[in-house]
Parts: C-alpha cells; sequence; structure tokens
C-alpha cells in the first residue's frame, strides 16, 4: 500500500471515531491515540489491507476492548454506496443461508432443536424462514436453542424471537445512542404461529463465539428467567455499530449505542453472557438435551412421549 492511502484511511477513521463512538470521552483518547500511532511510524510499510486492518484494529480497542470497533478486512470488494457498505454481502449471505436457519429438528422424546447462524437476519430478509422455522417446532415439548455459531445480528429479529417465547410484549432493552435519544426494543407482540407456552422448557447453548445479537437472544431469555443458558461465556460485544467504507477492501465499523437491559439494567459488553450450566461448547447440545428429558419425565412421567424420552436418556448413558 502506497503511505499517502495508509495515513488518509487512518486519518478518516481517527476522525470518524471521533465523531460517532458511543462514549464521547474515550472517543477522544481513541482518535489521539491513532493520530500518535501514525504519526510515530507504526503503519509505515505496511504491506496490504488485511495487515493495516489488523494493526489498526489492535490500536482502537486498546482503550476499551470494544469488540465491535474494527477496521475490518473484506476479502471481496465493498461497495461504494450510502450507507451500510457490506450490505449487499449480508444480503447474499442470508440468501445462501436460509436466512440463518441452520438446523431445525425433532430430537427423540419430543424435544426441538434450533440452531441459528451465522447472524439473525433483519425480519426483512429472513423473517419469513425463521417463523416457519417456530411453526415447525411450535408442538414440540422442549428446545434446545444452539448459538454456539451466531457471530450476531439485528435486534428487530431478537425481538421477532423473543416474542416467540413471551406470553406478553416484553421490553427487553433501551438502546441509548451518544447524542442522548433513546429507542426501545420490545419482543414482538404478534407472530403468525402459536406462541410456544411458558411452561415449556428453553435451554440456550452458547460458547466463544457467541457474539452480539446472538449474545443478545441469549442475555434477553436469561434475564427475563425463559430460559437456562448452558454452555460457555460469550465473548461480550453489546454495542451496535455502523459501517463506513475506508478502502475497497477495508470497513471501519463504529459502535454508536449501547444497549440497557430492562431486566438487569446493564448488558454484557466486555464481560459476556455467562452461562447457568457452564460446560465445554462441544458438550453443551448433549448437556442441555440430557436435562430437557429429565425436566420433561419429573414434570409428567406418564406423558405421551415418555418411553421415547426415557430411551433418549439411556441412549445418553
Amino acid at each position: 500500500m502506497r503511505q499517502d492511502e495508509i495515513t488518509d484511511i487512518v486519518e478518516r477513521a481517527a476522525k470518524l471515531v471521533a465523531e460517532q463512538y458511543v462514549f464521547p470521552e474515550v472517543a477522544g483518547r481513541i482518535a489521539a491515540h491513532l493520530g500518535d500511532r501514525l504519526r510515530a511510524g507504526a503503519y509505515d510499510g505496511v504491506a496490504d489491507a488485511a495487515a493495516l486492518g489488523a494493526l489498526v484494529t489492535t490500536d482502537l480497542q486498546e482503550a476499551n476492548g470494544d469488540l465491535h470497533l474494527r477496521l475490518k478486512h473484506h476479502e471481496a470488494p465493498l461497495a461504494d454506496i450510502a450507507g451500510d457498505p457490506a450490505e449487499e454481502h449480508f444480503v447474499q449471505l442470508a440468501a445462501l443461508t436460509m436466512g440463518g436457519v441452520a438446523r431445525v429438528e425433532r430430537l427423540p422424546g419430543n424435544v426441538g432443536l434450533l440452531e441459528i447462524r451465522p447472524y439473525l437476519f433483519p425480519p426483512h430478509l429472513a423473517g419469513d424462514l425463521v417463523v416457519a422455522a417456530l411453526r415447525l417446532l411450535a408442538g414440540t415439548d422442549a428446545l434446545l436453542l444452539d448459538l454456539r455459531g451466531n457471530r450476531g445480528g439485528s435486534p428487530d429479529m431478537v425481538a421477532l424471537v423473543c416474542g416467540w417465547f413471551f406470553a406478553e410484549p416484553t421490553h427487553l432493552h433501551t438502546m441509548h445512542e451518544r447524542a442522548g435519544t433513546t429507542h426501545q426494543y420490545w419482543s414482538a407482540a404478534w407472530l403468525p404461529v402459536p406462541r410456544y407456552a411458558p411452561d415449556k422448557p428453553v435451554l440456550v447453548l452458547t460458547g466463544p463465539e457467541t457474539f452480539s445479537g446472538g449474545e443478545e437472544l441469549a442475555y434477553d431469555l436469561q434475564q427475563f428467567g425463559r430460559a437456562t443458558v448452558v454452555g460457555e461465556r460469550t465473548r461480550g460485544g453489546a454495542h451496535p455499530r455502523i459501517g463506513h467504507r475506508l478502502h475497497p477492501h477495508l470497513e471501519l465499523t463504529v459502535p454508536v449505542a449501547r444497549p440497557v437491559n430492562a431486566a438487569s439494567g446493564t448488558n454484557w459488553e466486555g464481560c459476556g453472557v455467562a452461562p447457568d450450566v457452564e460446560t465445554p461448547a462441544g458438550a453443551a447440545r448433549e448437556v442441555a438435551y440430557r436435562r430437557a428429558l429429565e425436566s420433561l419425565l419429573a414434570a409428567d412421567p406418564e406423558r405421551p412421549t415418555a418411553a421415547e424420552a426415557r430411551d433418549a436418556l439411556a441412549a445418553l448413558g
């Protein structure tokens, strides 16, 4: 890369962070740090965009470890358009991954399994597909919600999914923006499928790859007492961000708001979602499945699927 190109990218990044980052007092320190690093020659002679992105990301995150604040490298060229430069890629990915509905399955004992990855895509891209999955699972007696491979997504889709689990519309969180404005998020008031009865056990599977919107869904269900989280602590990224194209292959992502959960009064930024049942992520499905089967048999040992559930427990060993 040319040095003048590098200088322009870093200076623009510093300016955008100073103007938009959710915490103004931190934004100034980060911008000043980038300027100091630039003048010190930290980015001199960087060979390519990927290397520059990695270096700048390390410096951006030095102040407070915000994982959403980064200079992200994209292999495919970014669209040179107003708005989110990665939107086109996101739309294509939603189409190629069935809207994030990676697995829908009925396990023996009438336990449902829903795996959502790689993202909770916005409802306008994936709402119909997610609702179709919820419809298939409506008749199960317990549910495993696998978010171990979920890397984030839309708070509107989180609200849609939460609407299926809560008997009444529930205030999930309030988003606080840098300018002082706020926006409330509530679970969906209506869905074109029956709600998942509040007495049905729900177990959410998490791991170290669970991030952002995936963490939000796990956190909301946990904090309102609707689900048990099984697995490992998540990565800890709560701040929604906007993207800026600074180079054909480099996107600056700047967090612009912070959520405050209506139940906890805080969020999962920097600390992640702590599991209720801690177990290695690779074992989370088996552990959660066992707990679901045991819970169902304890609640009603004569249920129609009791024999199937006992056989499934025996098979788990």
